[in-house]
């Protein structure tokens, strides 16, 4: 997702970033709320589960390590959450809010195409 930022680019993105501390057991997101930020894993690991239909129970999808993100979809498509994200363990997490991403990843991405 950061792959087409130029070094001018990726040093703004860094500098809008905001830590985010996140308990063992606490969702830092849930299926079907907003998002208006996306996150990247400093320290820690995370559980993403999705329920696909309302009376199942949820699914386990991955577990999210450092250096990985999520929550980009929620940016990019405006649309819900798409699936619930926990603190597998304590984590410390970047967070990166819906206009900063809009006018530079998303720009510099479509810029590039």
């Amino acid at each position: 997702m950061f792959q087409a930022l130029d070094d001018k680019e990726r040093d703004i993105v860094i500098n809008a970033m905001e830590e985010k501390r996140a308990r063992a057991g606490e969702f830092v997101i849930q299926q079907g709320e907003n998002g208006d930020v996306l996150y990247v894993v400093d320290e820690g690991q995370l559980d993403c589960t999705k329920r696909f239909k309302p009376n199942e129970d949820e699914k386990h999808l991955k577990v999210y390590q450092p250096g990985e993100s999520f929550g980009e979809l929620a940016l990019l498509y405006n649309a819900p959450r798409a699936a619930s994200i926990r603190a597998k363990t304590d984590c410390i997490l970047w967070q990166l809010d819906r206009e900063t991403f809009n006018a530079i990843v998303k720009d510099s991405a479509i810029k590039k195409r």
